[in-house]
């Protein structure tokens, strides 16, 4: 009778496990079909003909797919004094600029803070978590202000010098420099090695799978800024302001303006799905932390 009671109690204790398994996955399922819902309505919405943009009750699918929403976009932007080019080239200007030197100024901060032991440590540490709360919107006309004092308005490089500073990579990558062992930086020093070569030589060789999250962080940030808060000439204007000045024209380039959205989706989510397993890993060594 024991066994028989211990059969059948092991049997529900199983049941209640895979109807839970069951529940969850049918939850990820929902909440990831939810969270696809806009991408899919993007897609949507960039190959449907003008006539069914206006279309009430709004349909979640095309009659009558149609490509003209993109030659139309690229035609807009062909009649501009300046080239497309130059908007591509302004692009790849500023996220390869600020990918390269955020990359390197938040690494050897990010040692520093997480294997250098000085006063105030702390207290810097908590100013960046604390920086996480604000967004960007916040800062900018203490920004514009900073810039027209260094008389860098109407120039790349007020786009590209606030977007180096970034207090989520540097949290980051403090968190996944602080799971090193410290006796790994007390061999290098015992071994005559300073602190820059242990950091370039020893600890970022092991830092890949951070230093590909916050390479694909910058290159989001960078690639989506839009240029029109600090740049007033067309020629250095990059193209996200472009796209959504040509967006802001009316509903009738509502199609456009999809059109372009799937456009500039298209290079982040390539660079997220090469690195996507690199950016699960450094974000589980976060929350070990965290």
């Amino acid at each position: 009778m024991s066994n028989i009671r211990k059969n059948k109690t092991s049997c529900i204790k199983m049941g209640r496990k895979k109807g839970g398994t069951v529940l969850i996955f049918l939850f990820l399922s929902v909440l990831g079909i939810f969270m696809l819902f806009p991408i899919y309505l993007i897609f949507v919405m960039s190959v449907k003909p003008v006539e069914e943009l206006f279309i009430f009750p709004p349909k979640l699918y095309t009659l009558r797919p149609t490509m003209n929403n993109f030659k139309d976009m690229f035609e807009i932007i062909r009649q501009n004094r300046v080239p497309f080019s130059r908007y591509v080239f302004n692009s790849i200007t500023v996220t390869v600029s600020v990918t390269l030197f955020q990359c390197i100024i938040t690494s050897t901060a990010a040692f520093v803070l997480a294997k250098c032991r000085f006063a105030g440590r702390k207290l810097i540490s908590n100013i960046i978590v604390i920086s996480l709360l604000y967004q960007s919107n916040v800062i900018y006309i203490m920004q514009y202000m900073v810039m027209a004092k260094l008389n860098l308005i109407d120039s790349l490089l007020a786009v590209i010098l606030p977007l180096i500073a970034s207090p989520m990579g540097l949290f980051l990558m403090e968190q996944s420099i602080s799971q090193i062992p410290d006796s790994i930086i007390e061999s290098a020093k015992t071994d005559g090695a300073g602190l820059f070569r242990i950091c370039w030589q020893i600890v970022m060789p092991n830092q890949k799978p951070a230093l590909l999250t916050l390479i694909i962080f910058a290159f989001q940030s960078s690639w989506n800024v839009q240029s029109g808060a600090f740049v007033f000439h067309e020629q250095y204007k990059t193209l996200p302001t472009v796209v959504n000045q040509i967006s802001s024209a009316g509903i009738a380039r509502a199609g456009i303006a999809m059109a372009a959205a799937v456009f500039m989706l298209v290079p982040p989510v390539v660079v997220f799905t090469l690195a996507q397993k690199q950016i699960i890993e450094t974000m589980a060594y976060s929350g070990i932390r965290s």
